[in-house]
């Protein structure tokens, strides 16, 4: 678990900082109220984020910052003086954040922030500058956001680089660079790349109107003129990361079931109509199943709706569990999954289903003091049909006659 070590010699407000972020995160707080109490804590345990107070008993002067630096700890200063100078030499540091605290609101905004700052370990950014200079400056300022980063001196290296971590999110590109300058740079990432899925932020000197203008009409984000300053960096970079959070966000409801998380019938659909006839061309082996929970009305009735819930998503665990990374899986009804099995022979597919029904039959969901067991009836079809639509309908056939043979049965066709 994440510690987070507050450095403040109010003691009202340090409580109150530690109630109000116990109670937002899942995070261990400390309360140092003297720079001497922040040491010994500091080397008892590991800290995400120490929130620092700049005038203490023992460090009148800002001290403390100094001192976490020192041994490598990411702060966010909380100070009453908004001296503007003050404040212009603290963020020189290496400090994430200066947050006056004057009030509830304040704290609201700490909060927000740590909780962004745990979003971006999940997130790689690559860095593109042929200045050395620059390049470390900037990814010591990128890595204090605690972001993944990879930096380049070049165009053509960037885009070795977003082939062999195709999961990076962001580009932080400069324009004039040898090779491949960054107006060129963005142009070829945008042939594989949709704003969707990465954004990229343009870094320049360049004043020109027009040079701006050119950037965001072919694929930039947002243009960032230097010099800038370090909040306006990281404010802007935030953005960026949190608005492709929002994208996948809406993107991953859009396709998936609300309750199972697996695709859901429309999805399901768009992924394996290219896959179907693709296969059939190559003739690649493929497998169709429905599946159906036995007797699911009446475990509504006698358990209710929520027991009844819980057992559709043991299911589609199961399900996941016994499916590949390329397989598709999506709830096709209340208690109706649909399955795609790729590239699998008909007797791999008889495997795969047989050990799914024994795992389904064998595995129990908790209701209240109730354990409930089910069944489940699977139709498979292994040789495709004409249309894809014409080998889930003969699926679906296949699972309606394993119905009326009883219950926890397999046909495969």
């Amino acid at each position: 678990m994440h510690r987070i070590l507050i450095v403040e010699d109010n003691k009202a407000l340090a409580k109150l900082i530690a109630k109000k972020l116990k109670t937002s995160l899942n995070f261990e707080i400390d309360i140092a109220f003297s720079m001497q109490e922040a040491k010994l804590f500091t080397k008892k345990y590991e800290y995400f984020v120490t929130l620092l107070d700049l005038n203490l008993p023992d460090a009148p002067n800002g001290e403390i910052v100094d001192f976490m630096i020192s041994k490598n700890i990411k702060s966010i200063i909380l100070s009453a003086n908004m001296n503007k100078e003050l404040r212009k030499s603290i963020l020189q540091k290496d400090v994430i954040d200066y947050i006056k605290k004057d009030g509830v609101e304040n704290i609201d905004y700490i909060i927000s922030t740590i909780l962004r700052l745990v979003k971006n370990q999940n997130h790689k950014v690559l860095i593109v500058d042929d200045s050395l200079v620059f390049r470390n400056q900037l990814q010591k300022m990128v890595k204090n956001l605690f972001f993944n980063v990879y930096t380049v001196a070049h165009g053509e290296e960037a885009l070795g680089m977003l082939q062999t971590h195709p999961d990076i999110k962001i580009v932080l590109t400069d324009y004039n660079m040898p090779v491949m300058n960054g107006l060129e740079l963005t142009k070829e990432i945008r042939k594989t790349h949709s704003k969707n899925e990465l954004s990229i932020i343009a870094l320049s000197s360049n004043q020109d109107d027009e040079i701006t203008a050119l950037f965001l009409k072919n694929g930039a984000n947002d243009y960032i003129y230097k010099p800038f300053s370090k909040e306006e960096f990281s404010c802007r970079l935030n953005n960026a990361i949190e608005a492709l959070e929002n994208i996948e966000k809406i993107t991953h409801n859009a396709s998936r079931d609300f309750l199972t998380g697996v695709y859901n019938r429309r999805h399901f659909y768009e992924k394996a109509y290219e896959y179907f006839n693709e296969a059939k061309e190559s003739e690649q082996n493929f497998c169709i199943a429905m599946i159906d929970i036995d007797d699911y009305k009446k475990i509504n009735d006698t358990y209710g709706h929520e027991a009844a819930d819980d057992v559709v998503v043991n299911l589609s665990n199961i399900l996941t569990k016994n499916s590949g990374v390329e397989d598709i899986v999506a709830r096709f009804g209340n208690e109706e999954f649909c399955i795609l099995f790729k590239g699998i022979s008909q007797n791999e597919a008889r495997e795969r289903l047989q050990t799914l029904q024994h795992q389904v039959e064998t595995s129990y969901v908790k209701s209240a003091q109730t354990e409930i067991s089910y069944t489940v009836c699977i139709g498979a079809q292994t040789s495709p049909e004409d249309t894809l639509q014409e080998s889930v309908n003969s699926a679906d056939m296949l699972l309606y006659n394993a119905k009326n043979s009883g219950k926890n049965q397999i046909l495969f066709n």
